[in-house]
C-alpha cells in the first residue's frame, strides 16, 4: 500500500486561502477602504477560483487580487477614442471640459444647489447654470433644463398639447437610436399626431390647414441622422411662423411653434452651415426651441428648453418638470461648459488639418521605429451624434493591421477605433492632443500580440 499522500490534498484547489484571511492582508486594507469591502471580496473570491484551476498558485493570490481591481468603483471604463466620429454616442457623446470635470468633483459634496447663502433661505435650483445658459442665447426669454433632449420634447408635448394635436411634417418623422422613434414618443405624452405633407414634401398650405381649435402645437423637427434629396420641399422656421400668425387671426390664439434642432448648437457655426441653431430659429419666429446638451454644445447629458418667457414658465412649472429635472451634478457641468474655455467638441471639430496630420505622422513614426506596420492616411471623420450626417471632416488616421483593433480595445486603457479597407485606421480627430501619448502606448501593448501585428492575410 502507498504511504503517499492522496493526489487532491497535494493540489492547489486544497490550500486556496480562506477569504477572511486574504481580507485581512495588509495590501488589501487601502483597496478596501477606497474601493468597499464588498467589491474587493467579489475580486478575492474570482481569483481563489483560479487557484483551484490551477491557474493561480496559492500564495500569489494576494498579488493576483491587486492586480485584478478596478480602478474605480464604478465600472465604467476611459475609452480612448479614435473612430474619427467626435460625438459617438456609444461612448458617451461629448467629453466634458476639465472644467466641466473640476465643477463636478466640486459639487459632489453638499452644495448651495438651492439654498441662498446670503438670505439662508430656500434658492432656485439651478438658477446660475440657468443664467449662463441665457447669456448664451440673449434671444431665449426663458430657459430651462431637463435632464436629456427627449425628455426637453415630452415635457413640451405634455405641457402644450396633451389631449390635443400636434401638428408636423411626415417627413420630419424621425427614429432616433436603439430603435426609439418620435411618433411613439409624442403619442406617449397624451397628444395626438396631425402629420401634414408627404415624406419628400411639405408645403406652407400644409400646416396651414391643419392648424384649428384642437391644435395644441406646430412641430418642426430637425431630421438630423438622415438627408431626402432630390425632388423635396419643407417649410423653414419663419415660413412656419408665419402660417401660425395667419392662423391666430382665426383662432383667437397664437399656436406654439416648438422646433426641435436636436445637436445642441447654440448660435451658427461657419464649419456647419445646415446644421441648425437655437439663436437663428428664436429670432425666424420659433416660440420653443429644444435641444441636447451633450452634442454640440459639449456638456453633460441634458434637455435644454428656450423660448418665450411665459412658456418656458409654464413648462417649467409642470408637476412633469419635477420628475424631468436634472441633478446639481449636471447643473454644476452645463454651468462650467457655458462659462469654462473651449470645449473638447469644439476643439476637436476646429483643430486644423495639418495638425490632426502632424500629430498622427508623431504617432506613426513611434510606432514604426518600434518595427511595427503603421503608416498615415488621409481619412473622413464625422461629427457624430446624429448631427451632420453627410458632412465629413477632413482628418488623418494611422492606419494598422487590421486584427489590432480587437486588440485594442481589449486593452488597458481600451482604444477604440474603426476598421476600413482591411486595416485598422486610429483616427486622431477624435482623440484630443493630450492622450497622444497614452494612445502609442496603449497601441504598442496591442501590437505586441502576435496576431495583431500580423500582415493583412497573413
Amino acid at each position: 500500500m502507498s504511504t503517499s499522500a492522496p493526489a487532491d490534498r497535494r493540489s492547489p484547489a486544497r490550500r486556496v486561502p480562506r477569504t477572511d484571511v486574504v481580507l485581512a492582508a495588509d495590501a488589501l486594507a487601502e483597496p478596501q477602504h477606497r474601493l468597499g469591502r464588498a467589491l474587493v471580496k467579489e475580486v478575492v473570491t474570482g481569483v481563489q477560483q483560479r487557484v483551484r484551476t490551477g491557474e493561480v498558485a496559492p500564495e500569489d493570490v494576494v498579488p493576483e487580487v491587486l492586480a485584478a481591481l478596478p480602478a474605480t468603483a464604478a465600472s465604467l471604463r476611459p475609452v480612448l477614442n479614435a473612430t474619427g466620429v467626435i460625438l459617438h454616442t456609444n461612448l458617451g457623446r461629448a467629453p466634458l471640459s476639465a472644467a466641466a470635470v473640476e465643477a463636478l468633483a466640486a459639487a459632489a459634496g453638499t452644495t448651495d444647489v438651492e439654498l441662498d447663502l446670503a438670505t439662508g433661505a430656500r434658492g432656485r435650483r439651478g438658477r446660475d447654470a440657468t443664467a449662463a445658459l441665457a447669456a448664451a442665447v440673449p434671444d431665449a426669454g426663458g430657459v430651462h433644463v431637463v435632464n436629456n433632449g427627449a425628455a426637453a420634447l415630452v415635457l413640451a408635448a405634455t405641457a402644450l398639447a396633451a389631449g390635443r394635436e400636434v401638428v408636423v411634417s411626415r417627413g420630419e418623422m424621425v427614429e432616433i437610436g436603439d430603435g426609439f422613434r418620435l411618433p411613439d414618443l409624442l403619442v406617449s405624452t397624451g397628444a395626438r399626431l396631425c402629420e401634414v405633407g408627404t415624406t419628400n414634401r411639405t408645403a406652407p398650405r400644409d400646416y396651414a390647414d391643419a392648424i384649428g381649435p384642437e391644435t395644441g402645437m406646430v412641430l418642426k423637427v430637425h431630421p438630423s441622422n438622415f438627408v431626402v434629396r432630390g425632388f423635396t420641399a419643407d417649410v423653414d422656421v419663419a415660413g412656419l411662423s408665419a402660417v401660425v400668425d395667419e392662423a391666430a387671426g382665426r383662432l383667437g390664439r397664437r399656436v406654439p411653434v416648438v422646433v426641435d434642432t436636436g445637436s445642441g448648437l447654440l448660435a451658427p457655426h461657419p464649419l456647419l452651415p445646415d446644421e441648425p441653431d437655437a439663436a437663428t430659429a428664436l429670432r425666424a419666429g420659433a416660440d420653443l426651441v429644444t435641444s441636447s446638451g451633450d452634442k454640440l454644445l459639449g456638456g453633460p447629458q441634458a434637455g435644454l428648453l428656450l423660448g418665450r418667457a411665459e412658456l418656458v414658465e409654464q413648462l417649467r412649472r409642470h408637476p412633469l418638470a419635477r420628475a424631468l429635472r436634472v441633478d446639481k451634478l449636471v447643473l454644476a457641468a452645463l454651468e462650467a461648459t457655458l462659462r469654462g474655455p473651449v470645449v473638447p467638441v469644439r476643439a476637436a471639430l476646429e483643430a486644423p488639418l495639418e495638425q490632426v496630420r502632424a500629430r498622427a505622422e508623431a504617432v506613426a513614426e513611434a510606432l514604426a521605429s518600434a518595427g511595427h506596420d503603421a503608416a498615415v492616411v488621409a481619412s473622413d471623420a464625422a461629427v457624430g451624434g446624429g448631427g451632420a450626417p453627410e458632412l465629413p471632416l477632413p482628418s488623418a488616421a494611422v492606419s494598422l493591421p487590421a486584427p489590432a483593433a480587437a486588440a485594442a480595445r481589449a486593452g488597458s486603457p481600451p482604444v477604440v477605433a474603426r476598421t476600413e479597407a482591411g486595416r485598422c485606421l486610429l483616427d486622431l480627430r477624435s482623440l484630443a492632443p493630450e492622450d497622444d501619448a497614452q494612445l502609442v502606448g496603449a497601441a504598442l501593448r496591442a501590437l505586441a500580440t502576435p496576431r495583431a501585428a500580423a500582415p493583412a492575410g497573413a
